[in-house]
């Protein structure tokens, strides 16, 4: 390891450095992440392009003391790295090891756990407002990409903060890390120059010396203020952020440490709320990362002196290419068909359908409550709206599921990728919640299919009704099913008999139909693949009820309100006590790590469901208590 970077344990450390070594650092750090991404997987362009950007913010900033908040966190190697994670970077997004997110019980430098995107100038506002409640000198700093800036909530948050509260603004600082819009102009010396006058004292003194001699002419003043306005718009793209009462500083280049820090320190010093616009690039400073960066965001282990290879044999389909092909395939045989994504084509699988039907495919940013009733609107219209959105996203849009779909009986299909357990992205994106969220809201129905040729009939047989559908299915590939093409259908609402066994029956949701099966081998079980949540076969449910002597549910989301849940509220309709055991996530955050290691932890492999029915029922299941 390199020398600048072993002497750091923590950002004063680094203030410790003088500037001069600061360009060799990062060429250490950046190198650094390289490295360790390479040997563990993760997200790798993002946090090239913030190692400058790091650097300067901790240099400049007295963390943790100062508040800095990372907007979505994937960005974030470089600041563990530098405040004390280091050495166990090797654990990176492994169980028990170092989140791949800011999180607040990890370390006292992650002011605020974030993964979901847009969050962070709420956060920080509310931190700054705190500290000033409690007369306490400290600043606040959210740092947010540009494709975080398309959602309402960063809107939100600005209108917010542009206001004085009780007559005192909010000393915040935004810092826009602009990677990829096309907003910006060529970052050069005119615009570093720009940068060093807007955020200077003289720059300041002589702005608020105007106001002041002006304010007494209120048309004066209007006008000094527009033509102060329209000309830093003419070189810069912060008219927009003025407008929220922000003072504008900007873009500059986000790897230039000459510029960042100089501009930092005046804008720490600034009372109120502070927007600075830098511009970075993904992957920088590693060629391969910075000519692919959809492929570089996310990859798996790798050696960077060869870079991202195919591998020898052809990895097994994932659900997410199954919706993907059917999406396609629908489109061409249904003309209503619309595509939709909030700012996920690539994780969703709608390349292709862009390719093929752009006409018909809508990016709408990251914008879930905008992506849903959008497709409320189609819908409307005699469209087929189809909603490629990650379990774990839908939840920011609950109540346009609610108000806008479900109760006008939209017929909206919602693909639900990451259903379930995600392994290595862990509590914040696992799909724990949408079979208890979903089934209780009427007009929707709810289908999990148990591996991918099941997968394309649900989505099918989903796209078929006229009415709000959800179809949720796993990260990754199922048991390698082979895919048959067409468009068969189930009977709607019906599950089906997979094994016929003796005294226990288990009724599996989803992909966890697999280990059930395994698990009843060993017990001699009846398997049913139940297909659908919402209708449940209430009839199937009830025959096997009366047919055993005790009844296992199965499934990959939270149990509290799950489709077990589902299977009581049935028997209890019917007026049948039959013993019952609810298998599924516990009440708890699953943390990150390898997704079967973590179904084995909460129980959910072969091993784990035989283990808890002999636990539960042991000898004669019939003697166990009721209803568990």
């Amino acid at each position: 390891m390199s020398k600048l970077l072993q002497q750091i344990q923590s950002p004063a450390d680094l203030r410790r450095l003088p500037r001069t070594d600061l360009q060799a650092l990062a060429h250490e750090l950046r190198a650094f992440v390289l490295q360790t991404v390479s040997q563990t997987g993760g997200h790798l362009g993002s946090n090239l392009g913030t190692v400058e950007l790091t650097i300067a913010l901790h240099y400049v900033y007295n963390t943790p003391h100062d508040r800095l908040v990372w907007d979505v966190g994937h960005q974030t190697y470089p600041h563990k790295i530098l405040t004390g994670r280091r050495e166990r970077m090797n654990t990176l997004r492994q169980l028990g090891g170092v989140s791949g997110f800011p999180r607040r019980d990890e370390s006292e430098y992650d002011a605020f756990g974030t993964a979901h995107s847009s969050t962070s100038i709420s956060a920080a506002l509310g931190m700054a407002l705190a500290a000033q409640t409690k007369g306490e000198d400290r600043r606040a700093v959210a740092v947010i990409g540009d494709g975080a800036m398309t959602a309402g909530m960063a809107f939100e948050a600005l209108n917010n903060a542009g206001v004085s509260h009780g007559g005192v603004s909010a000393d915040l600082l935004v810092v826009l890390n602009d990677n990829d819009m096309s907003i910006s102009p060529p970052v050069g010396a005119l615009n570093k120059y720009l940068a060093r006058l807007m955020s200077g004292n003289f720059y300041t003194a002589a702005r608020e010396g105007a106001k002041a001699m002006l304010k007494g002419a209120p048309p004066l003043f209007e006008l000094a203020r527009r033509l102060e306005e329209h000309a830093k718009g003419m070189v810069v793209p912060g008219t927009i952020f003025e407008e929220f009462g922000f003072n504008y500083v900007g873009p500059i280049d986000g790897h230039d440490l000459d510029s960042l820090i100089p501009t930092l320190e005046n804008l720490r010093h600034k009372r109120g709320p502070q927007f600075l616009h830098v511009v970075t690039k993904k992957g920088y400073g590693y060629k391969l990362a910075e000519a692919d960066p959809v492929n570089y965001h996310g990859p798996g282990k790798f050696d960077p002196a060869v870079g991202l290879q195919k591998p020898a044999t052809p990895p097994k389909t994932t659900f997410t290419q199954v919706f993907g092909q059917w999406l396609c395939d629908m489109a061409a045989a249904d003309m209503r068909l619309v595509g939709i994504t909030p700012a996920m084509r690539e994780g969703s699988g709608m390349v292709e359908f862009h390719k093929r039907f752009p006409q018909r495919y809508y990016d709408v940013g990251i914008a879930e409550q905008h992506a849903v009733t959008f497709a409320a609107g189609m819908a409307c219209e005699g469209m087929k709206p189809v909603v490629a959105i990650y379990s774990t996203f839908l939840q920011r849009a609950y109540d346009q599921l609610v108000h806008d779909v479900a109760i006008q009986n939209l017929p909206v299909v919602f693909a639900l990728d990451r259903a379930g357990i995600v392994g290595a992205d862990g509590a914040t994106h696992a799909g724990a919640y949408d079979i208890a969220f979903i089934r209780c809201v009427p007009n929707c129905s709810l289908l999990a299919p148990s591996d991918e040729n099941e997968c394309r009939q649900a989505l099918t047989t989903a796209f078929r009704q006229d009415h709000p559908v959800a179809v949720r299915y796993p990260r990754g590939a199922g048991v390698g099913a082979a895919v048959e093409p067409g468009f068969a259908e189930w009977p709607w609402g019906r599950g089906v008999q997979r094994r016929r066994g003796k005294r226990i029956a288990i009724l599996a949701f989803g992909t966890l139909l697999h280990p059930a099966l395994a698990a009843a081998e060993a017990l001699d079980a009846t398997v049913a693949d139940m297909r659908f949540v919402k209708p449940l076969d209430d009839a199937l449910v009830l025959e096997l009820a009366r047919s055993h002597e005790a009844l296992v549910t199965v499934e990959e989301g939270a149990v509290m309100g799950g489709a077990g849940s589902a299977v009581g509220e049935c028997l209890a309709a019917a007026g049948l006590a039959v013993p019952l055991l609810h298998l599924g996530l516990p009440d708890r955050f699953v943390e990150h790590g390898d997704p079967a290691q973590l179904l084995a932890q909460c129980g959910l492999d072969a091993a784990g469901i035989e283990r808890s029915i002999r636990q539960r029922f042991g000898a004669r299941p019939a003697l166990a208590a009721v209803n568990a």
